[in-house]
């Protein structure tokens, strides 16, 4: 009887007891994590309404103290340092948590589709031996898995990977090499949130309510089709693998993406709309946002479909502040929609970075980057930035002009003073000009800093 007593007092005390509920983190929280450096981060998480968290960070004697909401739902922001670590994390309330081997540093943001998501393990150039080499325990990976969602979640099952060969192996190749470069010049841990998925357009990237409230965008993503790869749905992968970490404080983005966008005649209306919505929902209307220029291959159905999208993504490069654009005819092949040079790509990232947000480099980080046109009677000038020793590698035609009737010839190329005098016997009156137009055209102008031209059209 007294047993059966005990027993039944046990089970009435249970909801007591149990009526507490632990605090709780989202996964970005977690061992090895980086942390943008010299800034307010804001940590975020769970808890019972007036529960109290103090958060205690051991870069300092300051411990943060805040409360569960009516919602069960807590946040707070917190001070970093410089650069450095490791450090510890506690968090107490109901219960106790303890986040080890924390360092400080610079974050990227890694996304697109399959030549960010490509790894060592897909067969990159000396991808064994940079496997064998790759032993940096300050770059940190956090891998977001493929997943969709209806509707912006607020967690993910995702983890923080230190950088040796078995990580680096299955992580972002581009995104690695990126990292290596800004550790060699800046000297501080590097932090990699990769969240990729590889024959995705652009669309499954940006908050479908943004693709809502325009009748061009809903337009170009009701003319997506549908493919084996991944979702093509507005806002699929933004709402699983992309909102649950918007709170996380970034230096900057990376983006890789526009091959399955190839056929889009408004791609540089929807990158601008991908850029201004991340930049928003992480409240930073200035965020870096670098990218690379989709390489020069044989899409079918079209012989210029690709050289449309490498416009576009010019165009952005130009017209959107803060951003900038990697150009990759030179290190790719035309036959390979998954170039293995990934190293060139992502250091060429890495200098753009160094320079435009860190002020670190003084080199060139661009090729010959259109600027203008002049047409004078039969001939049209055309000028360039980043046009300092303008050469030709080879001597194929890559230059084009039309008339009014908007049919192009190649034209005769003469390079003086840094500048390109183009006339063709067949134009007159010229008023447009195209370069290396084409899908599988490989960019034949450089600067002195042998960088390429992107293709373009302009009148």
């Amino acid at each position: 009887m007294f047993t059966k007593t005990i027993s039944l007092l046990c089970l009435l005390l249970l909801p007591l007891i149990s009526v507490k509920a632990a605090i709780k983190l989202p996964a970005v929280f977690s061992d090895h994590m980086v942390l943008q450096q010299n800034t307010n981060v804001k940590f975020w998480g769970w808890a019972d309404p007036n529960e109290e968290v103090i958060i205690s960070p051991s870069w300092t004697t300051k411990s943060y103290t805040t409360t569960g909401n009516n919602l069960a739902e807590w946040n707070t922001e917190i001070a970093t340092p410089k650069a450095g670590g490791p450090y510890s994390i506690t968090f107490k309330g109901y219960n106790y948590i303890e986040i080890k081997d924390v360092y400080i540093g610079e974050v990227w943001f890694c996304s697109g589709q399959s030549n960010m998501e490509m790894s060592a393990s897909w067969g990159i150039e000396n991808g064994e031996e940079e496997i064998q080499k790759s032993q940096y325990p300050e770059i940190r990976f956090f891998k977001v898995p493929k997943l969709s969602a209806d509707s912006p979640q607020n967690n993910l099952p995702a983890n923080w990977d230190v950088c040796t060969p078995e990580s680096m192996k299955y992580n972002s190749a581009l995104s690695y090499y990126f990292a290596r470069k800004l550790q060699d010049s800046l000297n501080v841990p590097i932090g990699l949130m990769v969240s990729a998925w590889g024959g995705t357009p652009a669309e499954i990237w940006i908050p479908s309510k943004v693709i809502q409230e325009d009748a061009l965008l809903t337009s170009e993503a009701n003319r997506l089709q549908p493919n084996e790869w991944g979702p093509i749905q507005p806002g699929k992968a933004f709402n699983a693998m992309v909102a649950p970490l918007t709170q996380y404080h970034i230096a900057g983005f990376l983006w890789y993406q526009g091959e399955s966008n190839v056929g889009s005649t408004n791609y540089d209306l929807i990158l601008t709309a991908l850029i201004n919505s991340w930049r928003e929902l992480w409240k930073s209307e200035n965020l870096p946002f670098y990218f690379v220029q989709i390489a020069p291959y044989n899409y079918e159905g079209s012989t210029d479909a690709g050289a449309k999208i490498r416009d576009a993504q010019r165009k952005v490069a130009h017209d959107v502040a803060n951003t900038a654009m990697v150009v990759t005819s030179d290190i790719s092949t035309t036959d390979d929609i998954h170039p293995k040079n990934k190293k060139s790509v992502g250091e060429r990232l890495a200098n753009i970075a160094l320079k435009n947000t860190y002020k670190t480099y003084d080199g060139v980080i661009a090729g010959p980057t259109f600027k203008k046109i002049e047409v004078e009677k039969n001939k049209i000038i055309v000028h360039f930035t980043n046009n300092e020793g303008l050469y030709f590698s080879n001597k194929d035609n890559q230059f084009e002009i039309a008339g009014e009737d908007g049919v192009f010839h190649t034209a005769k190329a003469t390079i003086k003073n840094n500048t390109i005098y183009l006339k063709s016997k067949q134009v007159k009156n010229p008023v447009n000009v195209r370069f290396a137009w084409g899908n599988t055209i490989q960019s034949n102008l450089f600067n002195n800093a042998k960088l390429p031209a992107s293709s373009f059209i302009a009148h």
